[in-house]
């Protein structure tokens, strides 16, 4: 686990439900590598999950990752809130069913393969690598 590799993702949602887009820029020393798709029927918050999803899927072996996100919802729900969730059977606190468990149990699945830290960014606020996967999140939406 000797590489560093840094993530932006990003999730947009065209209309909350609707058409869909996630992106997601993967940098290793001078190489990066832009993916992005949609969902013709989704949430926001679906898009930024499947948006960290696909860029951990693109790796090969086990790495060292800083991974941005601009969703708190995402950062917290993976680094705090899965834990109860998975203790109380994929339900909340108050017992209701979790959103979106199926997508939170494949982040689970992947994460465990990498060490990653979590670090949240402003949105819209100027990061250049956040920018250009917001670009790829809105084109993902727009092309279905």
């Amino acid at each position: 686990m000797s590489e560093k590799i840094e993530i932006y993702t990003d999730g947009a949602c065209l209309g909350n439900p609707g058409r869909g887009g996630w992106g997601a820029i993967l940098i290793y020393k001078e190489h990066q590598k832009k993916i992005s798709g949609g969902e013709k029927e989704t949430t926001n918050n679906r898009m930024e999950l499947q948006a960290v999803i696909e860029a951990l899927l693109v790796l090969k072996k086990s790495a060292k990752i800083n991974l941005y996100t601009d969703s708190t919802y995402v950062k917290d729900g993976i680094t705090k809130w899965i834990h109860g969730w998975k203790k109380n059977g994929w339900r909340t606190a108050n017992r209701k069913p979790v959103k979106n468990s199926d997508l939170w149990q494949l982040l689970e699945a992947e994460t465990v393969k990498h060490q990653i830290e979590w670090i949240w960014v402003k949105g819209h606020s100027g990061n250049h690598f956040n920018e250009i996967v917001d670009v790829l999140a809105r084109e993902g939406a727009e092309s279905i």
